[in-house]
This record gives C-alpha cells, sequence and structure tokens, in this order.
C-alpha cells in the first residue's frame, strides 16, 4: 500500500463515524525471485565451469610449419603420438612470403613434453616408400599429425615439420650410426641393412656434406643386432647384383631381391670379430662393395701426372693403375693439351696411387726416408721407371696404366713442378706398328725394277755360258777316251742339275718381282741371294774356260798338283 493511500485511509478515519475499526498494520513480504529464472543460473555455472576445466586442461599452444597443408582441416585434424590424441590443429594460414603453411596445434595438458626443440612432426598420409606402405589408415579417417617426443631440456614454441614420416622413432630399440660415403647411389630413406642376409636395420636419414664432396647417411640398427657393429665392423654397398669373374669363374652376389630392386647396405666384421662395441653415432665409411670394404688401409694417397703422345682411346677415369699387377691406384682425369715448343698436341692423364699398397717394408722405408716425394720419384725415374699404356679387355678395347722399370728406356731430365709427372713409353704394339711402318718406308725406297732387269742380264749371260758348256763338252766326249766321256757324263748331269736350279731361280725372280709388295721379305735376304748366284755364275764360267783350254785335266787334275 502506497503512503498516499494510507494518507486517505487515515482521512476517513478521522470522520464522526463511530463504528469504524481502528487501521491495522501488516509486514511487507519479502522478494523471492521467479523459478524461471533458475534455468540460465544452472547453465551460467555449468558454463563457467566447463571453460575453467578447458583453461585448466589446456596444454601449450605450438605452430609446425608444412610446405603444404594437404589433408590438414581446421578443428578436425588430430595429433597423434602412438595413435593417441595429444592435441588438434586450430587454425591454419600461410605465411607472409607464402612458401609455407603455418598450422596452430593446441596441445593437450600431458603433452607438455612435446615443446622440446628436438620433437619431430610429420604429416601421415598413404606413402609409398622403400620401406613399404605406409598410412593406410587415413584412406578413411583422414590425415593425422604425427609426433615423436624429444628429450632436450630446451623448449619452443616454433616447429619445422617433416616432409617425409621418419623410419626411426626415439622409443625404437637399438643404435644409430652415421656412414660417409662419395655419393647415394640407389639408397633411400627406408633402405634395408643386412647383416648375414638377415635384415638388421634400414637407413634412417640422408644428408649432403657441407663442402658437397659427399653425402652423409644416418642408419639404424635394431636391437640385439646391435651388438655385432664395434670398431672391426666395415660397411658396404649391397644394392644390385655383384659379378666377379676371375680365375675361379664366375661369381655373382647379391643380399636380396630388396636390395637389388630398392638398395641396401650390409656390414661385417673382420675375422668375425668386431671388437670393441661402438658407442652411439660412430661414423664408418661406407665402400664401394665387400672387396674394398676389407681391403687393408691405404693410407696417403699421392696425384701424378703423365703425358702420353699416342692415342689414349679406351682409358677412361676410374681404369686401375697397377704395378706388376698389383693395383695402387686408379686413373682419375685424362685430358688434351697443346704444348706450343713441340707443337704437337700432349694427352695429361692424371692418376692418384697408394704408395703403402707397396708393403709395409716400402712404406716404412718412405716414412723414415729423408728425402721428399718428389725426389724418392726422381730417383725411380733415373732407374727406368716408366708408365705403359697396355690393353686391359682385347673385347671392349679398355685400357689401363701399368707403372714398371725400363732399364733400356731413354734418359729424361729431371722433371721439377707442383705435380709428380712420371715419363712414358709406348707399349709393345705401338711399337711393332712402328717397327713395320719403317721397314714399308725403306721397302718402298729399293728399286725393285732395276733390280728385276740386272737378274734378267745375269741370267741370259749365265744361259750363254751354259750352252758354251754344253759344246765344249761334247767335244770333249768325240775327243777323249772313255773315261773322260763317263767324265763328262757326271759333268753333263752336274750341269744340267744346275740349269734347272738356275731356271728355278729365275722362275722364283719372276714370281718375286710380279708379287714384291709393302710387306714382302727385307732386301737383304734377296741381295744376299743375288750375291750367291752371281758367284755361281761366275765360278761355273771359270771352269768352262779352264776345261775349254786344259781338257786333259779332267783325267791328269791341274798341272800344278800333278807336275
Amino acid at each position: 500500500m502506497s503512503q498516499e493511500e494510507i494518507n486517505q485511509e487515515s482521512q476517513k478515519n478521522t470522520s464522526p463515524t463511530p463504528h469504524l475499526a481502528s487501521p491495522r498494520r501488516e509486514r511487507q513480504r519479502d522478494w523471492v525471485p521467479s523459478l524461471v529464472w533458475l534455468v540460465p543460473i544452472i547453465a551460467a555455472v555449468i558454463g563457467i565451469a566447463l571453460m575453467v576445466k578447458i583453461v585448466v586442461d589446456r596444454g601449450p599452444e605450438i605452430t609446425i610449419s608444412f610446405r603444404s597443408g594437404e589433408g590438414l582441416e581446421a578443428g578436425k585434424t588430430k595429433v597423434k603420438y602412438k595413435e593417441v590424441d595429444i592435441g588438434e590443429v586450430r587454425t591454419i594460414k600461410l605465411s607472409k612470403d607464402r612458401s609455407q603453411v603455418l598450422v596452430t596445434v593446441q596441445l593437450s595438458k600431458d603433452a607438455d613434453s612435446f615443446t622440446a626443440v628436438d620433437t619431430h612432426f610429420w604429416v601421415v598420409r598413404p606413402r609409398l616408400g622403400a620401406s613399404g606402405i605406409s598410412g593406410l589408415g587415413t584412406l578413411l579417417s583422414g590425415a593425422y599429425i604425427g609426433a615423436d617426443a624429444g628429450t632436450s631440456e630446451e623448449t619452443t614454441k616454433k616447429f619445422t615439420g617433416l616432409e617425409v614420416q621418419p623410419t626411426v622413432t626415439r622409443d625404437a630399440s637399438g643404435k644409430q650410426f652415421k656412414l660417409h660415403a662419395s655419393d647415394l647411389g640407389s639408397l633411400d630413406v627406408g633402405s634395408p641393412i643386412f647383416y648375414r642376409r638377415i635384415k638388421v636395420g634400414q637407413v634412417s636419414a640422408y644428408d649432403l656434406d657441407t663442402d658437397g664432396k659427399g653425402v652423409t647417411l644416418r642408419i639404424f640398427i635394431d636391437s640385439p643386432y646391435d651388438k655385432f657393429v664395434g670398431i672391426n665392423t666395415r660397411f658396404w654397398h649391397a644394392s644390385g647384383v655383384d659379378i666377379q669373374v676371375d680365375s675361379s669363374g664366375l661369381k655373382v652376389n647379391t643380399q636380396s631381391l630388396a636390395s637389388v630392386v630398392l638398395g641396401g647396405l650390409a656390414f661385417q666384421s673382420i675375422d668375425d670379430d668386431p671388437g670393441t662395441l661402438s658407442q652411439e653415432n660412430t661414423a664408418f665409411l661406407l665402400a664401394q662393395n665387400q672387396r674394398q670394404a676389407f681391403q687393408p688401409p691405404d693410407g696417403r694417397s699421392v696425384t701424378a701426372v703423365m703425358h702420353f703422345n699416342q692415342s689414349i682411346r679406351g682409358l677412361a677415369p676410374g681404369a686401375p693403375v697397377d704395378f706388376r699387377g698389383v693395383v695402387l691406384g686408379e686413373v682419375k682425369s685424362v685430358g688434351i693439351e697443346w704444348d706450343p715448343i713441340r707443337r704437337e698436341f700432349d694427352m695429361p692423364v692424371v692418376i692418384e696411387v697408394f704408395p703403402a699398397r707397396l708393403g709395409r717394408k716400402y712404406a716404412k722405408d718412405q716414412a723414415q726416408s729423408p728425402y721428399t716425394q718428389q725426389q724418392r720419384v726422381q730417383f725411380m725415374v733415373s732407374r727406368g721407371l716408366r708408365a705403359q699404356l697396355r690393353t686391359a679387355n682385347l673385347l671392349t678395347g679398355q685400357l689401363y696404366v701399368a707403372l714398371d722399370f725400363f732399364p733400356k728406356a731413354p734418359k729424361v731430365a729431371a722433371l721439377e713442378g707442383v705435380i709428380i709427372e712420371v715419363p712414358t713409353v709406348p707399349n709393345d704394339l705401338d711399337e711393332l706398328q712402328s717397327q713395320i711402318a719403317s721397314i714399308a718406308t725403306k721397302l718402298n725406297k729399293v728399286p725393285f725394277e732395276e733390280i728385276g732387269r740386272d737378274v734378267q742380264t745375269s741370267l741370259a749371260t749365265l744361259n750363254k755360258t751354259l750352252i758354251t758348256a754344253e759344246k765344249l763338252a761334247q767335244t770333249l766326249n768325240q775327243d777323249v777316251a772313255p773315261e773322260v766321256a763317263a767324265a763328262m757324263k757326271d759333268v753333263r748331269k752336274t750341269l744340267d742339275n744346275a740349269d734347272r736350279t738356275l731356271a728355278n731361280a729365275d722362275q722364283t725372280l719372276s714370281s718375286a718381282e710380279r708379287t714384291l709388295s709393302e710387306d714382302a721379305p727385307l732386301q737383304q735376304d734377296l741381295r744376299q741371294t743375288l750375291q750367291e748366284l752371281s758367284r755361281a755364275a761366275a765360278s761355273v764360267k771359270v771352269l768352262t774356260d779352264y776345261l775349254e783350254q786344259h781338257p786333259e785335266s779332267l783325267i791328269r787334275g791341274k798341272a800344278l798338283d800333278n807336275p
């Protein structure tokens, strides 16, 4: 009731009506809210509680950069570790330079350890790699971000995502090692590693060296096979098929079909004794094959150059350099240079040799020698050390460089230069070709036509002499006693034989005149034969002249012998 109503009621009560009752005072009621307000109040309380819970349970927020946002969706894509959700993608946006995709991830409270700087993140999608097919489950559920927890105490909120899922995570049992190689070959992430043809590990990563001269690979050997890796362990490429042909026949060596197709590595210890076990991240050298892996250490190499004045067709970088059958090194480069002094081209060949391969005694003597490497090589050059090209394969025409001592080689002046220079000598085939060319040149200078005419003249004179001798014999046969006749018969037979011999010689010389060419016998043999024939003809002529003057000498002999 308002104050005005109370005043009016008071005025009525003051009227002269005697029967009105006195006013009654009533207590004002307390304010009570309506039940309708309970619903929003309860909802607000629940909302506040949920927000508090979300804030309390919320973990750190991190940003991961990827090259592509393929398969990622804000508010849907999860972050998983061992198939357990540890976060969710909140936002996806491009970087300012539009080169990367920045993904904001809200981690759960119990995922604080995933902020370590060495934590790795990657997008799990269906992939086909050297290790097989991975991520098939994402075909139905969609892509998600995988994680590998780091161990560093240093934390960060910005990460660079991996483009390829790592094949080995930190919780795997085993050890990681490093391999240094000249090139990657056919290897890839996930390529298998074999020990006695059993797969015991795989290639986890690779990267180019900072100087660009090699490749560093990271490999992982599963436990318990990591106990076979020690200081005596050797690693080599097991990719493809290793074919070896030697005196024992044909040998084909391969690790498995997977290594032939995808590439792989293999390792083993010298004498099957790994020695002291290697610690994690120990570095090893990667050999090209098993034979090279188990070769003794080569020590320091020596670079030398050789200048060949002949064709080097068939000689290529990588060709062996040997000394009496022992491979000392290989050819590094083959070139061509113009010599302005001699006005001709030279073929410089650069080689790399390892003096330690000549034996331990030589290596020890070399280490203790007070002379330089240049002086030692110069001393051997003075003793006849030369380089020679030889044929390694008659079918392919491949050449190799042979070092040997040639005592009869021409002396050379002292060679001075920054790079050691080894003189060269032509091989036997080149020498034979030079000799044949020289003989052909000399034969071209022989006057075969004049010699043929002289031979014809000599044969004609000899024929006349024989006719005269036959007439004399007939005269002696008629005038001398029967004994002389018998002796003359023998002389006739001798002359007939000589006539046939000369006739054959005539035919032979005629054939020689028609068939003489550059590859005919040497002119010295022909001249000697002609001289013998001339002397024989002169002797026969002297004999016939003497018999014509003294026919009785056939019976009595010479007057001086029988006075």
